[in-house]
């Protein structure tokens, strides 16, 4: 048998042996040890916590453990300490994140740049060829060649229809609206009888 020191400083405690039985009788009455303890336990309790029932050499009562704290000192300072880090990384992901994106914008406007520069090349070789250019100044200057004849088209409905004798398009209906509100207008200047 082994002597140990039991945690609340009580004192030697006997343990057990592999063969001997949990219970053990110390003195004459038949009482174990751990039965004394609670019931010392329970005479400093007050009546209203004391549980109820026989303690006898048979039975075992039941003891509430009591219940660890829900944060040690070491988890509330791992706790302080993952929250000063996410509050220092904040900042630095925040600027890391908004700068790809600039970078993402700036790529996507060098791209669009270059399409430009590439149809802006593809316009320039197609005015070093001479017949392009002649075809431009025939369609937007209206050059013609010696000894061709300029035939312009004029399209104007008013003076064709002037021309030819006819009135022009007829006018588009009034909107119901200003139909109704020239009503009004009409009925309210016509003097009573």
């Amino acid at each position: 048998m082994t002597q140990r020191r039991t945690p609340s400083g009580q004192g030697p405690s006997r343990r057990p042996g592999p063969g001997a039985s949990r219970v053990r009788t110390v003195g004459a009455v038949g009482t174990t040890r751990l039965q004394q303890r609670a019931a010392m336990r329970n005479k400093a309790r007050p009546a209203l916590s004391r549980r109820t029932g026989a303690v006898g050499p048979g039975t075992t009562k039941r003891t509430v453990a009591p219940r660890p704290r829900a944060l040690t000192g070491r988890a509330t300072v791992l706790i302080v300490v993952f929250v000063a880090l996410a509050l220092a990384y904040t900042y630095p992901l925040r600027v890391y994140l908004a700068q790809e994106s600039q970078i993402a914008q700036l790529e996507a406007d060098q791209a669009r740049q270059r399409q430009v520069i590439e149809q802006k090349s593809q316009d320039l070789e197609k005015w070093k060829d001479p017949e392009y250019v002649r075809a431009q100044a025939r369609e937007k200057l209206f050059y013609v060649r010696p000894g061709e004849t300029a035939l312009m088209v004029m399209t104007n409905p008013n003076g064709a229809a002037q021309q030819s004798g006819r009135n022009g398009p007829a006018a588009a209906p009034d909107r119901w609206y200003d139909t109704l509100w020239s009503s009004v207008q009409a009925a309210d200047s016509e003097s009573p009888n």
